[in-house]
C-alpha cells in the first residue's frame, strides 16, 4: 500500500502519461491542416513536466533522496538533472523533426505519441529503485523505439531495420532479464538497495557472477557497445532521419541511468568483476567505433560508429567506480546527447523532399551554400572530435581524468590515441564543407524555429566549452557522496 502524498513526486511522469493519451485522442479528430497542434501539445507536455520536476525542489538546489512506492521509485538529484536534459533534448527532437516528417507525409500523431511514451519509459528508468521498475521502463522505451523505426511503412529499408532491431533488442532484453532473475535468486530481492546490502556481505557466488555477466551484456547492447553494436549502424541508416535523431540522443541519458542504478546502486559490491568487463567493452568500442567510422561514406553510418566510440568514453567514466567517475560519465552523456541531436539536425536541414543528404559528398561546399549552417555543423563536429575550446574536449578530459585517478593510466592513453584517430572522420566532413566546391549553388533554407534552435545548439557547444563550470557542478551535485 502507498499514501496519496507519494504521488506528488511522480507528477512529471503522470503529466507525460496523461498528455501522451491526450495527444493520441486529439490526433484522431484533428484535420491534416491543423496537425501542428500535436507538436505544440507535445512541446507543452515537456514544459509542464520540467516545471513539475523543478517544483519538488521547493527552492532548495539539492533535494534529499526519496524512496517511494515501496522503494520501486526513487526521486533524487541525479534523476531530476537527467530528466531535465531528457525534456530539453526531446524538445529539440520535436522542433527539428517537424519539417522532415511533413515533407515525407509522415507528419502524424504516431511520431509524437510514441516519442512521449518513449520519454515516459526513460523517466521510469531514470527513477527506478528496483529491477522490476527498471525493466518496465526499459521495455516501454524499447517498444516505442521499435515502432518508431518502422514509422515509414512504405520504406523496405525502414521495415528491415525495425525487424532487426526488434529481434536483437528482444534478445538483449531477454539476457538482461535473465541476469536480473539470477541476481534475484542470489540475493532474494528486486530492490536495488537490498541487493547492494546483500552483495556487500555475501561470499563469492557463481549464480551472482553469471547474473552480473548477463546484466552487463544487456547493458552493452542497450548502449551499442562493441561487440553488441551491429544494430547501431543498420538502425541509424534504415530509420527515417527524424527517428534517428531520437534514437541517437535522449535514450543515451536513460542508458546511463540504467547503468548507474544497476551497477552503482545495486552491484557496487561487485565492482572488481564488472569493472573488468567494462574495461574490455570500453577499449573495443573505442577501437572499432573510431576505425570503422573512417571507412564510412554514409554520414548516418559514420555518426553511428561515432556513437559506438563515444559509448567507450562513457564506460570509461562508469568503470572507475568512483563518484568522480560517475560525474564525468554523466557530464559526457549529457554533452553527447546535445551534440548528437545537433549533428542529425543538420542532416535533416540539408535533406529535402525526395532527397536524403546521407552521403558525405552531399556536404561538399555547404559553407558556400549556407555559411551559418556550415559553421554550426563545424562547431558540433569539432565538439564531437574533442577539440578545445568546445565542450566535447572537457567531456573527454573529465573521463580521462577519472580513469587516471582509478589507476587506469593505460586506458586513458588508449582513449586519447583513438580520439586522435577519430578526429580524422570529423575533419573530413569539415574539409568537404569548407574546401570543396558544391554540386549546386542552391542555398539551404530552413524555418526560423529550426534555425534558432540549431543556432543555440551549436553555440552552446562553444559556450559550455568556455564556461563548463555550471554543468560540471550540476553533475557533481547529482552524486553528493
Amino acid at each position: 500500500m502507498f499514501e496519496a502524498s507519494e504521488l506528488i513526486p511522480l507528477l512529471p511522469e503522470m503529466i507525460v502519461l496523461l498528455m501522451a493519451c491526450v495527444v493520441l485522442i486529439v490526433d484522431l479528430y484533428i484535420s491534416e491542416q491543423r496537425r501542428g497542434i500535436i507538436q505544440i501539445l507535445s512541446l507543452a507536455t515537456l514544459i509542464f513536466a520540467a516545471l513539475a520536476t523543478l517544483r519538488v525542489h521547493d527552492g532548495d538546489s539539492i533535494i534529499e533522496t526519496q524512496r517511494l512506492l515501496s522503494g520501486t521509485f526513487v526521486r533524487d538529484q541525479m534523476g531530476d538533472v537527467l530528466k531535465l536534459f531528457v525534456y530539453l533534448v526531446m524538445g529539440m527532437v520535436f522542433v527539428y523533426a517537424k519539417t522532415y516528417l511533413r515533407d515525407r507525409n509522415l507528419y502524424k500523431g504516431e511520431f509524437f505519441v510514441l516519442c512521449l511514451f518513449g520519454t515516459l519509459g526513460m523517466m521510469v528508468m531514470i527513477s527506478a529503485g528496483s529491477m522490476l521498475s527498471l525493466y518496465l521502463g526499459l521495455e516501454l522505451l524499447a517498444l516505442s523505439t521499435y515502432a518508431l523505426v518502422a514509422l515509414d511503412r512504405n520504406n523496405p529499408m525502414a521495415s528491415e531495420s525495425a525487424m532487426k532491431y526488434f529481434v536483437l533488442g528482444a534478445l538483449a532484453s531477454g539476457m538482461l532479464l535473465y541476469g536480473m532473475s539470477m541476481i534475484y535468486g542470489a540475493t532474494g530481492s528486486l530492490d536495488l538497495l537490498a541487493i547492494q546490502a546483500s552483495v556487500a556481505g555475501a561470499a563469492d557466488s557463481v549464480v551472482l557472477a553469471f547474473g552480473l555477466t548477463f546484466v552487463v551484456v544487456g547493458l552493452a547492447f542497450k548502449f551499442g557497445a562493441v561487440p553488441f553494436h551491429m544494430w547501431v549502424p543498420d538502425v541509424y541508416q534504415g530509420s527515417p532521419t527524424a527517428v534517428t535523431l531520437f534514437i541517437s540522443s535522449a535514450p543515451k541519458l536513460a542508458a546511463f541511468a540504467l547503468a548507474i542504478r544497476l551497477l552503482s546502486d545495486g552491484l557496487i559490491g561487485q565492482l572488481q568483476n564488472w569493472q573488468l568487463m567494462l574495461v574490455l567493452l570500453s577499449v573495443a568500442s573505442l577501437a572499432i567505433g573510431n576505425v570503422v567510422a573512417i571507412a564510412q561514406t554514409n554520414i548516418k553510418r559514420m555518426l553511428a560508429y561515432s556513437t559506438v566510440s563515444h559509448v567507450g568514453f562513457i564506460f570509461m567514466g562508469i568503470l572507475a567506480g568512483t563518484e568522480a567517475g560517475f560525474e564525468a560519465a554523466m557530464f559526457y552523456a549529457i554533452v553527447y546527447s546535445m551534440m548528437s541531436v545537433g549533428a542529425f539536425a543538420v542532416v535533416i536541414v540539408v535533406s529535402r523532399a525526395g532527397f536524403e543528404a546521407e552521403n558525405l559528398e552531399d556536404y561538399k561546399g555547404l559553407a558556400q551554400r549556407s555559411p551559418w549552417l556550415a559553421l554550426m555543423m563545424m562547431m558540433i563536429l569539432a565538439s564531437l572530435a574533442g577539440f578545445p575550446p568546445f565542450v566535447g574536449f572537457f567531456a573527454k578530459l573529465q573521463v580521462v581524468k577519472a580513469a587516471v585517478e582509478a589507476d587506469l593510466v593505460w586506458l586513458a592513453v588508449v582513449s586519447v590515441v583513438f580520439a586522435v584517430v577519430g578526429a580524422f572522420y570529423y575533419l573530413r566532413v569539415i574539409k568537404l564543407m569548407y574546401m570543396d566546391e558544391p554540386d549546386t549553388p542552391e542555398p539551404v533554407t530552413t524555418g526560423s524555429d529550426v534555425g534558432a534552435v540549431l543556432s543555440a545548439n551549436g553555440l552552446v557547444q562553444l559556450a559550455l566549452g568556455i564556461f563548463p563550470g555550471p554543468l560540471i557542478a550540476l553533475c557533481a551535485a547529482a552524486f553528493p557522496g
